[in-house]
């Protein structure tokens, strides 16, 4: 589910040709034709397969104009960032749908719908091109549509390449420190709810959800994990509700693992006990995506096991929290109570 870190790389002969190509992409940054194109031929080595996951309705309506818009400035490979950008910065409800306006140095939600999507995806062509010539990743990219261009420069003279450090240490710059309380699930498992008053230093991580990459093939059957997550999507953001195993209702961790594998044509016991003994028990390290991860002494209770999550990949797992969604277990609260992995047996 998460994105190829994959360095942006430019192929040329020659020294003097590859100086010659940074000042055409340096020029091109700023500079746009009279129609307002942008040269975008020389691609920076973005996936080619990336693929929109748990987008709602509203959100799914625009496509049709972000491919318009995409097409316009060359950058018709990425329409499912765009359309994430778009399930994150208003769900596809608001006017200003991009929150694109303060790109243009304008106060926010000024744009009617169209025009915050063409400014949104020519703004993003804009970073694409400032990231080429500095030979840099996705995920910068991405975290500077909220940032802002300057943490393009920034993460070129760290690394050259994305880290949530990276991204927090920005923030704390360009904040001088201030911190504000951020109830984001992610903010509350990462560092107890805060983040710096600049930006959203969590913003490739609220995109990740809504993005999957085809071209990384999980070795739990492909038609089976993918049905699996297709239907726990519907239900992020829904609250935990012990007992809880339906969509009326809501759920717990394993009522929604039952459901969800149910829906997949598995069949799985109710608990999350039951779950861990229906399973073949293998570690966390030998996990993949469509395993169920496993904890124990989450809540008192008889079971030895008492939290079930499913395993999607990079030391992620979506799970029944409050509310369900995503969650790190490198974090030390799912460290300290983490059994291990479990396969579903044939």
């Amino acid at each position: 589910m998460m994105f190829l870190k994959a360095k942006i790389t430019l192929i040329v002969g020659g020294i003097a040709f590859l100086a010659f190509l940074g000042l055409l992409a340096f020029v091109a940054i700023f500079i746009s034709d009279e129609d307002g194109d942008f040269d975008t031929s020389m691609d920076i080595g973005f996936s080619d397969e990336l693929n929109n996951t748990g987008l709602s309705e509203d959100a799914l309506a625009h496509q049709p104009t972000v491919e318009k818009y995409a097409k316009e400035y060359d950058i018709s490979e990425h329409v499912p960032i765009l359309l994430a950008i778009i399930a994150v910065e208003s769900g596809g409800t608001a006017e200003d749908v991009m929150q694109a306006s303060e790109s243009l140095g304008l106060p926010p939600n000024t744009l009617d719908t169209e025009a915050s999507i063409e400014q949104g995806t020519k703004y993003f062509a804009e970073l694409l091109q400032s990231a080429e010539a500095k030979e840099l990743d996705t995920e910068t990219v991405i975290q500077s549509y909220n940032f802002g261009g300057g943490f393009i420069d920034y993460v070129a003279n760290n690394g050259k390449a994305y880290s949530f450090d990276l991204a927090e240490s920005f923030a704390k710059e360009q904040a001088n420190g201030e911190k504000v309380t951020y109830s984001n699930p992610i903010a509350v498992e990462k560092n107890g709810g805060w983040r710096y008053s600049y930006g959203n230093m969590f913003y490739m991580d609220l995109l990740q959800p809504y993005l999957t990459d085809s071209s990384e093939s999980p070795s739990f059957e492909d038609d089976t994990f993918q049905a699996v997550m297709e239907e726990a999507l519907k239900y992020e953001g829904f609250p935990y509700v012990f007992g809880g195993d339906n969509p009326d209702t809501s759920f717990d961790c394993s009522g929604l693992t039952r459901w969800v594998y149910q829906k997949a044509g598995i069949e799985l016991p109710r608990t999350a006990q039951e779950q861990y003994d229906a399973t073949e028990s293998i570690s966390l390290s030998e996990a993949e995506p469509g395993d169920l991860v496993f904890f124990h002494s989450t809540y008192n209770t008889a079971n030895y096991v008492t939290h079930v999550g499913i395993f999607v990949g990079d030391n992620q797992m979506y799970q029944a929290g409050d509310p369900i969604g995503y969650a790190d277990l490198a974090s030390s609260y799912w460290q300290e109570h983490l059994i291990g992995a479990g396969r579903i047996k044939n």
